[in-house]
């Protein structure tokens, strides 16, 4: 496994060229900010006495030409700083993304999941902001403080006391908004969790009635996000206002004791505007530290979460890449949960299936059916025990390997917004129609499909909005079959199918059955167990009776009662009767 330290160290390294050349361009404008000091003092001590036009001109020359350069130096410093933040965007980002992916899986997702690339957003803009500026000018706060002392010790002195207090405030405000800082990102999540959660479910929301009641939860969620934010932003707020005030007392200060040591003949009228204009420039990095502190407080904040992030989702060292899977799927005593979890949902699987064997799994709710189809399929890792395909544990696939191998039909059907075509090839930046239309074909969709107002091109909109349950169904179906994977894991896939859907469900499971694939059916209705030639029972986790399909049917299966079966009924229902307390709905 690769260092990810080691990653991070490299995003430095590689800007480390921009940084020095920020620091070497903060020193020439911080020196360039003497310019108006020393016109100042020059202005008073020289041109006033000597009444010289010339000296004048000249000297207003000067201070224009050097101006342009402090301004020229400061632009070409901003743009550095913005390039800089947008190469760290562009070397984290696919990390974050696939960080933020990976997050759900691993049980670590908190409100809208969104707070990751947030937290990228924010440390970008406070690189392009004025932030860093001012941290590359604090240095450059002795020169100034010398310069003071140089002019007279009580003048430094002042100036010195001054620079103290103003530190003092940084600090405060660093300590006074540090857990207030944190709790308003927690509260975020949970704000923003809600707000997401409403918007997925809105039909459900404005069926039942829930919309006032989910609005109040949301209402007080984003009353406490406020308050925090609120209280962050006063301190902040209250201390910047503290720092501008004492600024500009310090400068009238200097300016006031300037004017007594002139009068005392111990300073010249020069010396008291420069030292008062120097005192100000001194104390300008402190008071614009301490009001670019909240954006300073989120990014480090923010950096913190994504390295975190990173050194969860550390790369791993590509593996030898493995030929594609032909053979056999094997469980070896295997075990697992949900993620973030400590209880096991499945324990001591094992079974083995060849190329060409279809499996029916059933049991009663919550036995770990589904828990089950997430394991296989690489979803859920394995907490005890192997998964594996012709001997190679899943462990040693790169996912994007693996994926290639594996179709996946989960319970809850997701499409992406795209076309009927992207969603199907599994947005393959390069795919190959035929594939795109055997896959459909398999399924039994292309008709459907022609039939859509675009075809292949029609837009299914955000979750596949677009379409209706059936159709998002089969279509993930279609999806779950491109590229003839060798392994294909259906979870509940007939639950949105009518007789047409369910009969070409089970030709495409006897399709995939005879190219020599394994395929693999979680059902609760007898109908999805038609194409399949083995049947395991799952009950608490565990395995209760694995083998052939009439075998194992045999056992769990019983007659429905001849009076019970001669009742009038209002639609026909199967004559068998599952066992009650292995829950196979009949």
């Amino acid at each position: 496994m690769t260092n990810p330290l080691k990653g991070r160290l490299s995003i430095v390294a590689s800007c480390r060229g921009a940084f020095l050349g920020v620091a070497v361009l903060s020193g020439l404008i911080n020196l360039l900010y003497l310019s108006g000091s020393i016109f100042m003092m020059e202005v008073y001590d020289r041109v006033l006495p000597s009444r010289s036009i010339p000296t004048l001109v000249g000297l207003s020359i000067i201070i224009v030409v050097l101006y342009l350069f402090q301004g020229l130096f400061d632009m070409v410093r901003g743009r550095i700083l913005a390039r800089v933040g947008a190469a760290l965007d562009e070397d984290l980002s696919q990390k974050v993304f696939q960080g933020q992916l990976a997050a759900p899986i691993k049980g670590k997702a908190e409100g809208d999941g969104q707070q990751p690339l947030r937290d990228l957003d924010q440390l970008r803009a406070f690189l392009a902001g004025g932030g860093p500026s001012a941290l590359f000018d604090l240095p450059w706060m002795p020169l100034y403080l010398f310069i003071c002392f140089a002019f007279h010790p009580w003048l430094g002195a002042v100036a010195l006391g001054g620079a103290i207090v103003l530190v003092a405030i940084t600090l405060l405000t660093e300590f006074f908004t540090r857990e207030a800082s944190k709790a308003a990102v927690s509260a975020a999540l949970v704000r923003n969790g809600i707000s997401d959660g409403a918007r997925r479910n809105a039909e459900v929301v404005h069926a039942m009635g829930m919309a006032q009641r989910i609005g109040t939860r949301w209402s007080q969620a984003n009353a406490t996000y406020l308050s925090y934010q609120q209280k962050t932003s006063d301190v902040a707020g209250g201390f910047g206002a503290m720092s501008k005030v004492l600024r500009m007392l310090l400068q009238s200060a200097v300016l006031a004791l300037g004017a007594y040591l002139v009068i005392d003949g111990q300073a010249t009228g020069g010396i008291m505007i420069a030292s008062s204009i120097l005192t100000s420039r001194a104390l300008a990095p402190v008071e614009l530290a301490i009001a670019n502190w909240k954006g300073f407080v989120s990014a480090r904040q923010g950096w913190h979460r994504l390295k975190t992030l990173l050194d969860a989702n550390a790369s791993v060292e590509a593996p030898l890449k493995l030929p594609a899977p032909r053979s056999v799927l094997s469980l070896e005593n295997a075990g697992t949960g949900a993620p973030g979890g400590q209880r096991f949902a499945i324990q001591d699987v094992a079974f083995q299936l060849n190329a060409g064997s279809g499996l029916g799994v059933i049991g009663p709710s919550a036995s770990g059916k589904s828990s089950l189809a997430r394991m296989i399929v690489g979803v859920w890792p394995t907490w005890r025990g192997k998964v594996r395909l012709d001997g190679a544990a899943l462990e040693q696939w790169l996912p994007e390997d693996l994926g290639r191998h594996i179709g996946y039909l989960p319970q809850d059907v997701e499409l992406f917004a795209g076309s009927v075509a992207q969603n199907i090839a599994r947005f393959d930046p390069d795919p190959k129609p035929e594939a795109i239309i055997e896959a459909a074909k398999f399924a039994n969709v292309h008709e459907m499909i022609l039939q859509l107002p675009d075809g292949y091109e029609t837009q299914v909109g955000e979750a596949g909005a677009a379409l209706s349950g059936g159709q998002r169904q089969r279509i993930a179906l279609a999806r779950a079959l491109y590229g003839n994977p060798f392994l294909v894991v259906l979870d509940e896939p007939n639950s949105n199918l009518d007789n047409e859907g369910e009969q070409a469900l089970t030709a495409a499971i006897m399709s995939i059955r005879a190219r020599g694939g394994v395929v693999i059916v979680i059902a609760h209705r007898p109908s999805a167990l038609a194409g399949v030639d083995m049947v395991l029972v799952m009950g608490e986790g565990h395995v209760q009776t694995f083998g052939h399909k009439d075998e194992v049917l045999s056992k769990v299966l019983r007659p429905v009662p001849a009076a019970q079966a001669s009742e009038p009924r209002v639609a026909p229902v199967t004559p068998l009767k599952v066992v009650e307390d292995l829950g196979v709905a009949s």
